[in-house]
């Protein structure tokens, strides 16, 4: 039995592969201190241009950079995505580097993957077959797979959990498939995720087979992976030296963990959560739940049946454009309510509308926002949520999280958009014509009303309560319950998209901000034009 790390590759998801030249090396050395077997360093690939920081690799030389001596050499080996290096460029195997390449491909793709694996072979590397998504394959497409690779001979072939949605019952099924029909001379190796938290789980049920074959079992530290993450290697490798009387040492590891780890895992978290839940109960690509969360404007319901309405041969491999659609398509169903829009077209196009947002500024400022909603000609409109410190003429909402949390009695001041399924409202208004084409901030609820206002001919906006984003998530609503967490870059994205849309929309409506934004500005020569 021996374990493989590719916490160097597979962790890089959530972090662009950017460890660091340094903590690269430190990772190497740590995990070769610790007793690891296999090493994988990272991704060799064609795809983007490689720099010291990252552990995206377009040599093998690149690679023996970071490789550290070490009393106890492990093996050295790097993942190559069918279709994203030419084998052919490889050079022969040098037994002080990389003796291992391990090759992921896609069932469409096994004929052509099988023969790039010959290539690889013939260059002296051990290879590694990573049939990804083994479920996908049917028991008969399956057994073909292994009577080919009996022919190829690798050094491993494996089962590969890709979307982390195998039941034990499953890896049992397909492990005896292998271990029944698999030279024995061949490894089986096993590589999960952990998106219903089965991956330490099936990991020591496939142990406690007897098997004719070496076993490999893939893990990261700190289970570093996209999405729901990986089999943590410190917590496998205790249960191996508890269990099976081996001497890893774990020591180096969590020193990883403490001084590199760490940083990574409170800029962009990975782990358990629902929506890699659901991905996993659709067999779906880990991306698409990634995607669907990060736009924070869904509950779990509306995940789920956005999962289900996907092809399934969309499933498994990640399309931003398809998910885009679907999620457009789901937040548009339902036709629009005109039952109030001739009353609002002419009490828009007749008064001051005020706007306020749930940003920090609406308490901190409430003073301003008090006098300007008392002028006269004044209408005031808050934004996915009640203020508190005025009764407000109408509710814009467009998250149904939000819808939920108010009072019934005031559904009938609401205006919503036609993703949120009620009757009870004073108007409800198309989705699709509301979004803007800046991906970040697309369906901002502040930006959506204000283009609504747009449509129906405002006169001039005031804006409460718009601060922008604070990379402190606590920060950022003056109401504690409304915070959510994603990493630095996309807070940023956010703003950047902010005053993007604001500048365009002050071109069209005279707008004017009431309250002090930190984050967003209104350009003054645009509005004044």
């Amino acid at each position: 039995m021996k374990i493989l790390d590719c916490t160097l590759r597979d962790g890089g998801y959530c972090n662009q592969w950017k460890f660091g030249y340094e903590n690269t090396k430190k990772i190497v050395a740590g995990l070769c201190e610790s007793g690891i077997d296999i090493i994988e360093c990272g991704f060799l690939t064609e795809k983007i241009k490689h720099d010291l920081e990252s552990t995206q690799f377009n040599t093998i030389e690149e690679i023996t950079n970071i490789i550290s001596e070490s009393e106890r050499e492990p093996q050295f080996v790097c993942m190559i995505n069918y279709g994203e290096y030419d084998v052919e460029k490889l050079p022969d195997c040098n037994k002080n580097g990389i003796t291992g390449i391990r090759i992921a491909f896609h069932k469409r793709n096994m004929k052509e993957a099988l023969i790039a694996g010959h290539i690889i072979k013939e260059k002296g590397y051990r290879l590694y077959l990573q049939p990804m998504v083994s479920l996908n394959y049917s028991d008969e497409e399956f057994l073909l797979l292994i009577q080919r690779s009996n022919e190829l001979k690798p050094y491993a072939f494996y089962i590969v959990d890709s979307f982390g949605v195998m039941k034990q019952q499953d890896l049992i099924r397909l492990f005896y498939l292998v271990e029944h029909n698999l030279k024995k001379d061949i490894a089986i190796g096993f590589h999960s995720h952990n998106n219903m938290q089965l991956a330490y789980s099936n990991a020591q049920a496939l142990l406690g087979i007897s098997s004719k074959h070496e076993i490999i079992i893939d893990s990261s530290i700190f289970g570093m992976g996209r999405g729901a993450g990986n089999l943590n290697t410190e917590l496998f490798l205790e249960y191996l030296n508890d269990n099976y009387k081996t001497k890893y040492r774990l020591k180096p590891l969590l020193i990883i963990i403490d001084e590199i780890l760490n940083q990574f895992y409170q800029k962009n978290y990975w782990g358990y959560s629902l929506p890699n839940y659901l991905s996993a109960k659709y067999n779906t690509h880990p991306s698409y739940a990634i995607f669907l969360d990060a736009k924070k404007t869904l509950t779990i319901e509306s995940m789920d049946e956005i999962f289900s309405m996907m092809e399934n041969e969309k499933r498994s491999s990640y399309e931003q454009q398809y998910i885009e659609r679907l999620y457009e398509k789901y937040m548009s169903v339902r036709d629009c309510s005109q039952n109030h829009l001739n009353e609002l077209i002419r009490i828009v196009s007749d008064q001051n509308i005020v706007i306020i947002a749930p940003g920090k500024s609406s308490i901190a400022e409430k003073d301003k926002i008090l006098e300007c909603v008392k002028c006269e000609n004044a209408v005031a409109i808050s934004i996915n949520h009640k203020y508190e410190e005025y009764e407000c003429d109408y509710i814009f909402v467009s998250n149904l999280r939000r819808y939920r949390e108010l009072n019934k009695e005031d559904y009938g001041k609401c205006i919503i958009t036609t993703n949120i399924r009620s009757d009870k409202t004073y108007l409800r208004v198309n989705y699709e014509e509301l979004i803007n084409n800046i991906e970040a901030v697309s369906d901002n609820a502040s930006m959506m009303l204000i283009k609504l206002l747009i449509l129906l001919g405002a006169r001039k906006v005031f804006i409460c309560g718009l601060d922008g984003y604070s990379v402190v998530p606590t920060e950022n609503f003056a109401d504690e319950k409304m915070n959510f967490y994603v990493n630095k870059t996309r807070f940023e994205e956010m703003n950047e998209g902010l005053n993007r849309m604001i500048e365009r929309y002050s071109k069209e409506v005279p707008m004017e901000f009431v309250t002090t934004p930190v984050f967003v500005h209104l350009n003054t020569e645009a509005r004044d034009a």
